[in-house]
């Protein structure tokens, strides 16, 4: 009897042990869980927020790829108007150079004159 009566209180016991052990275990698990959870939370909104500035920063970066085609379009017309000038001119040193020799040649017919 008195095995009997030991062997019912250790296993009492043990069951007890088991279950006090189950118990603790399932409210750790429980408390990395949660743990987990606000983690991951907090990762998605962080998430969230890195891509909302990607976005803006994408906008910002196309609006200056389009305003330097703009630009690069007004430059590559500067240019030409500024090789047209640059021709004109010059024809205009060759029209100014005839005229030169021109009025040199009229000062001189006229002095042959006098």
């Amino acid at each position: 009897m008195f095995d009997s009566n030991l062997m019912k209180w250790f296993l009492i016991t043990v069951f007890i042990l088991f279950v006090l052990y189950m118990a603790i275990k399932t409210l750790y698990f429980k408390s990395v869980a949660e743990k987990e959870e606000r983690t991951s939370a907090s990762m998605k909104l962080t998430l969230q927020e890195a891509e909302i500035l990607i976005q803006k920063h994408q906008l910002q970066l196309q609006r200056a790829l389009g305003n330097i085609d703009l630009l690069t379009q007004e430059l590559n017309n500067l240019k030409n108007e500024l090789k047209t000038l640059k021709q004109r001119n010059t024809q205009y040193r060759v029209e100014t150079d005839k005229y030169k020799s021109r009025i040199r040649d009229l000062e001189q017919k006229i002095e042959a004159l006098l």
